[in-house]
């Protein structure tokens, strides 16, 4: 009797990073910094969000005193938004952007986006989720079409190893050392 398997699907962890109204000429720029550090861009789109859309994106910082000025600085202007995909996307993409204020970035993390692109602590010039949850909420609020797969954890994970992945680096692996290649430097 034959088990019929599902389809394999490759589960990468995605982020969302925002490029700010004040930084939008730099897109192409920080788009070549975003692909060379690993990151695959799954969706792209230019908009401008009204301001009852900023406050609603950051419903958390509501009651903040900056939160005003978050969201007249928000729908100034164009704004670019990206789904980062790779391994550890969220982690990663916080690491690049470094501390959200450009001033203490320029000082504590000098090579960060934030301290190349961002002016103040409130003008950063990026923004990027800070956790898986938030960013799949955040992806769905710019990306309303967009189809996220939940992440794999615990047993789950462990079995679409075993299932799919392992016997594939084992017939990779066995095939390459059968091949012995004449000359592998």
């Amino acid at each position: 009797m034959e088990v019929l398997m599902p389809e394999p699907q490759i589960y990468v962890e995605r982020t969302l990073a925002i490029i700010k109204p004040d930084v939008i000429d730099k897109e192409e720029e920080i788009e070549d910094v975003i692909l060379r550090s690993g990151f695959h861009i799954l969706q792209k789109r230019k908009l401008q969000l009204s301001p009852e859309q900023c406050s609603n994106f950051y419903a958390e910082q509501f009651g903040k005193m900056f939160f005003p000025n978050l969201t007249a600085y928000m729908s100034s202007g164009p704004i670019v938004a990206m789904v980062l995909a790779r391994n550890c996307a969220v982690s990663y993409w916080k690491e690049m952007l470094g501390p959200s204020n450009s001033l203490r970035a320029r000082i504590t993390h000098p090579h960060s986006l934030r301290a190349l692109y961002g002016t103040d602590e409130l003008r950063n010039g990026l923004h990027g989720s800070l956790s898986i949850s938030s960013a799949e909420k955040e992806i769905r609020f710019i990306f309303p079409e967009a189809i996220l797969e939940p992440l794999p954890t615990g047993q789950r994970a462990r079995d679409y190893l075993n299932l799919y992945v392992k016997p594939t680096l084992l017939a990779g692996l066995t095939a390459l050392c059968k091949e012995r290649p004449a000359d592998p430097m």
